[in-house]
């Protein structure tokens, strides 16, 4: 019997032991990342209006309904018992949401249905044409906006269809988003509170350089022509629309400054009266929010204004958190950090709200009194999401997600309870309700990892000071069978640009997996954020301010200088690799500071800023003509002649955010200067290369690095 459990034993550790041997693909670590590697979570989280109760799916294919209040167990409906209702043939729950208490909607191939939970049955309440693009539908009414080319419609539920604008012109643009999607600018069409009026963006493009395409399916190829407006030159002119539903008038809202200023973070005021733009000069340096009157489309007056030396970056529409239709929450960086301020639409700022030193990322929501405002926050590690409530009459704030992480919240009506799914260094995934003192109150979710049988290395989140002293965060990412003793090659991996943070305290700390896979392959993989670099504040990010690609360089020295110190890296092997913005800074990299690294391989590369489109490029470099020191100092066409090393760039052929340009331009420098690099072109892809190619792409990318990085 002993030599039986001894047996047994054997065999039960020689099967774990093997269970922890296997090996990560490189296919897996791109194509799995949020498949099958993707932690256990809570999809499709929603409170139901006016209550404590929510819902969740589960496969997609089954709805879950619980309170907040009680542990009773779920109610569940099928989508197979709403296809029965319905007489249809949704396959998932797809663009769910909730309209009331009692009845959510569903979209499937542009097709809208309203089911009522409670008595479980349901209709098609609109079915628009199959060419439609940006549809929006109406909470209240169900009525749904969308556009067909570069006209608006709207198709009531009554089944009339209206078209809003009718212009045969194609330079005129109407219901889709403007300024190349900046400024958190993400759609087009905007539907006032009770769907009586709708507003909609217009932009005229005719004065817009077109820009060929290289469309290579049809026999003979054909140019497909883009509107891409390069710094310096003419720009779209932008207008919002105002459609009346009753009158069936539209009233046009311009620029009260010049014709090329931008118009954004569009808002309504509870009471339908008024519309809030933020208008933004193009030097991007002089903000007013104004409200306009949405009957006569005229300026009724300029709520508050902001200016900048380097730039004005509005990104958050006003916030109404009340009936109200004059108090609102405004968030803006001019202290030197994202904070919320309270506003009055005739009185302008009130008070500041917040004043941490920290970033407020988001409003999220306020509770039914209107005395509350819950927002997401980095709180004092810029590495963490949290979500913190504010009193709007005495300013006290309060932490509800204390654990550290990266917390997606939501708050039910009444304030009274969180939904909170986060996930941190340790935890893949927790998802639970709590009350608001941040007790929790039903657990529903602590994932196991789902990499835990796979030979991983470990990674090591630090940090270094820049050379003016900021804080500079890095991850190192080893290999399982890390000897200490042994010297390891290194691929530095960069971004380095605005509006992102590639290190959080997040399950993978921000990685993508082909990071790990190719520690396996005996690599140390390193990433540091630097200066211009998301969720640290003004001064951290606006360094970069006519000079882009300067202080970045500096500050990944710094990284360079540390690897350099650690016993157990190869200073004659370091490798770099980004893409767009990191593509900029690999190739400036290997051409501004040659003979640091050994190969670098940048995808989508920026190779001059007078390429790159009005709306981003100027923010941070003005225009050619303001800054032509700056667009010398930070172009990389005048200094191929340098190149040192292996550089091979990648380019998707019908890129139209880094336009090809770029690249054919600055392989044309390097032949002109009898320099040898290496091109690969990805056919059809714009800006990056998705799906399956991807797996070619990293394959790629990674073989190149170790094939040179020798």
């Amino acid at each position: 019997m002993k030599n039986y459990f001894a047996v047994l034993l054997f065999v039960l550790c020689f099967v774990n032991n093997n269970a922890q041997q296997k090996e990560l693909t490189l296919k897996d670590a791109v194509m799995e990342q949020y498949g099958k590697f993707y932690p256990q979570n809570i999809q499709g989280f929603q409170w139901v209006p006016g209550t404590t109760s929510y819902t969740y799916l589960e496969n997609g294919t089954t709805l879950k309904k619980a309170s907040a209040e009680n542990k009773k167990q779920d109610e569940q409906l099928s989508i197979a018992e709403v296809n029965q209702s319905l007489n249809s043939n949704l396959k998932r729950f797809s663009g769910m949401d909730w309209k009331n208490g009692d009845s959510f909607y569903l979209v499937d191939n542009n097709s809208y249905y309203l089911y009522d939970y409670l008595q479980r049955k349901g209709q098609l309440i609109s079915k628009i044409d199959t060419s439609a693009e940006n549809s929006t539908l109406q909470n209240e009414t169900g009525n749904v906006a969308y556009t067909i080319d570069n006209n608006l419609y709207i198709k009531k539920t009554d089944g009339s269809t209206i078209a809003v604008t009718k212009n045969s012109d194609k330079n005129m643009v109407s219901g889709q988003a403007i300024a190349r999607s900046e400024f958190g600018i993400t759609n087009g069409i905007f539907w006032s509170p009770r769907g009586n009026l709708l507003a909609f963006y217009q932009k005229d493009e005719t004065e817009v350089a077109d820009y060929p395409l290289l469309n290579i399916n049809p026999t003979p190829g054909e140019l497909n022509s883009i509107k891409y407006p390069m710094a310096g030159q003419k720009s779209e002119r932008p207008k919002v629309g105002v459609y009346n539903l009753s009158t069936k008038q539209t009233v046009f809202i311009s620029p009260t400054g010049n014709v090329d200023d931008y118009l954004t973070n569009l808002s309504w005021t509870p009471d339908e009266k008024n519309v809030l733009i933020a208008e933004l000069n193009r030097d991007q340096n002089h903000m007013k929010l104004q409200l306009f009157d949405a009957t006569t489309g005229k300026l009724a007056r300029t709520i508050l204004e902001e200016k900048n030396d380097k730039w004005v970056e509005p990104e958050h529409p006003a916030y109404f958190y009340s009936d109200s239709s004059e108090d609102f929450i405004w968030m803006s960086e001019k202290d030197g950090f994202m904070n919320l301020y309270l506003c009055n639409t005739s009185k302008g700022i009130v008070k500041q709200l917040t004043n941490n030193k920290w970033v407020a990322e988001e409003i999220v929501g306020n509770n039914t009194k209107g005395t509350e405002v819950y927002f997401s926050g980095t709180g004092e590690s810029p590495l963490d999401t949290k979500m913190y409530s504010v009193n709007i009459s005495n300013g006290k704030q309060t932490c509800l997600t204390e654990t550290s992480g990266t917390h997606n919240a939501s708050v039910s009506a009444d304030g009274k309870y969180i939904f909170d799914q986060y996930s941190n260094y340790e935890k893949p995934s927790v998802a639970q309700v709590l009350d608001n003192k941040g007790k929790t109150v039903q657990a529903l979710v602590k994932a196991e990892n789902p990499m835990a049988e796979y030979k991983l290395g470990t990674t090591e989140i630090g940090k270094l000071k820049s050379h003016d002293g900021f804080d500079l965060y890095t991850r190192l990412i080893k290999p399982s069978n890390f000897d200490p003793n042994k010297k390891y090659p290194v691929l530095v991996y960069v971004y380095g640009g605005t509006h992102a943070q590639l290190i959080t305290n997040a399950w993978n700390d921000g990685a993508s997996l082909w990071m790990k896979w190719m520690a396996e392959q005996g690599y140390l993989v390193f990433t540091l954020d630097g200066r211009g670099s998301a969720n640290r504040g003004f001064a951290f990010e606006s360094i970069i301010h006519r000079q882009l690609g300067t202080e970045e360089l500096k500050d990944q020295l710094v990284g360079v200088e540390y690897l350099k110190s650690l016993p157990y890296v190869d200073s004659d092997r370091l490798a770099m690799h980004g893409w767009s913005f990191g593509g900029f800074i690999t190739v400036s990299m290997m051409l501004r500071n040659p003979g640091v690294f050994t190969t670098g391989v940048a995808g989508g590369p920026v190779t001059d800023w007078k390429y790159y489109e009005v709306m981003y490029g100027e923010r941070y470099m003005d225009t050619p003509q303001q800054n032509p020191e700056g667009y010398e100092t930070a172009s990389l066409l005048n200094k191929t002649q340098n190149l040192k090393g292996k550089l091979l760039t990648i380019h998707g052929s019908i890129d139209p955010v880094v336009v090809m340009q770029h690249d054919l331009s600055l392989i044309k420098s390097f032949v002109e200067n009898e320099k040898q690099m290496d091109f690969f072109v990805y056919p059809m892809h714009e800006h990056n290369v998705r799906g399956k190619d991807r797996v070619h792409l990293m394959t790629k990318v990674l073989n190149y690095v170790m094939e040179n990085n020798k």
